[in-house]
């Protein structure tokens, strides 16, 4: 499901970027073309994301929706995140939970006024209530913050970089080629291609850097919203258990950047969110 899901969304992106591009009469052979071509990739695929984050998230991670509180916890959750939602002045977001041993949670959404805030089970009845507070926290002050909509941006901005520059190199590369070359044919399509693929892949290790670095940034941000949401000892004290797992894993690797404990790296300007000691130190210097 999640795989067809993936392929469902990035044909949709490429449908709609297809027709937006016929109907603006985009020439891709110039460079005004070109970038032209790149922004309606980069941005068009970066807000359509945005736009279905909601529901997406939703089919990926089986997040049931409450609507009706089962239980006191249920009820409390809903009633501590419609608390801090007023606090931080947004609309309730929908609030839901998902199946999953770790601990973790996450919020998504198109805008502040519509997002939702998932609970993993494992977090909801395997942390205290004030543990749990600073998470919630931290989830409201990401919508609060607009965080999703920063993201989206930035994304959109460096994969316009990527794909427009990826192509420019190898544009130069194949005049090269054909500059060398007795026929003068340059690379040819399947060759050319195979650049343009290769480029893509070494400038998008480049852009996930530059995304990273700012989702790091905001990580900081909403630790900060949440020790105002919350008080500064109940997120450090949710941080503090974070630390001590089980460890993170089940959630997919579109969803994990949305997580109060992302995914381990081997480098940390790989990882969208700053190492737990440097949040928890971060917090108590604060």
């Amino acid at each position: 499901m999640r795989i067809f899901l993936l392929i469902a969304t990035n044909m949709a992106i490429l449908l709609v970027a297809s027709i937006v591009m016929s109907l603006l009469g985009v020439n891709t052979s110039t460079m005004g073309g070109l970038l032209v071509f790149a922004a309606i990739f980069g941005f068009g695929g970066a807000f359509l994301s945005l736009a279905i984050s909601k529901w997406m998230a939703k089919k990926t991670m089986g997040c049931e929706v409450i609507t009706t509180p089962r239980d006191n916890t249920e009820r409390w959750l809903v009633e501590t995140v419609a608390r801090q939602a007023e606090q931080a002045g947004i609309k309730m977001p929908e609030v839901a939970i998902y199946q999953s041993e770790e601990l973790n949670a996450f919020a998504t959404g198109p805008s502040k006024d519509n997002a939702l805030v998932a609970v993993s089970s494992g977090l909801l009845y395997g942390m205290s209530q004030d543990e749990i507070e600073g998470v919630l926290a931290h989830e409201v002050s990401h919508v609060a913050n607009g965080d999703m909509v920063t993201l989206t941006l930035i994304q959109g901005v460096v994969n316009t970089f990527v794909i427009f520059a990826a192509r420019v190199v190898a544009g130069i590369i194949n005049n090269f080629v054909a500059s060398n070359d007795e026929e003068g044919e340059g690379l040819g399509m399947f060759a050319y291609m195979g650049v343009v693929f290769v480029l893509d892949m070494l400038f998008g290790i480049l852009a996930s850097m530059i995304v990273a670095y700012f989702s790091r940034i905001r990580e900081f941000k909403a630790d900060e919203g949440a020790a105002k949401l919350a008080g500064k000892e109940k997120m450090i004290a949710a941080l503090e258990r974070l630390r001590q797992g089980p460890a993170t894993g089940a959630m997919p690797a579109q969803m994990s950047a949305l997580g109060i404990n992302g995914k381990k790296s081997m480098s940390e300007l790989m990882m969208s969110h700053p190492p737990l000691e440097k949040r928890i130190a971060a917090l108590r210097a604060s």
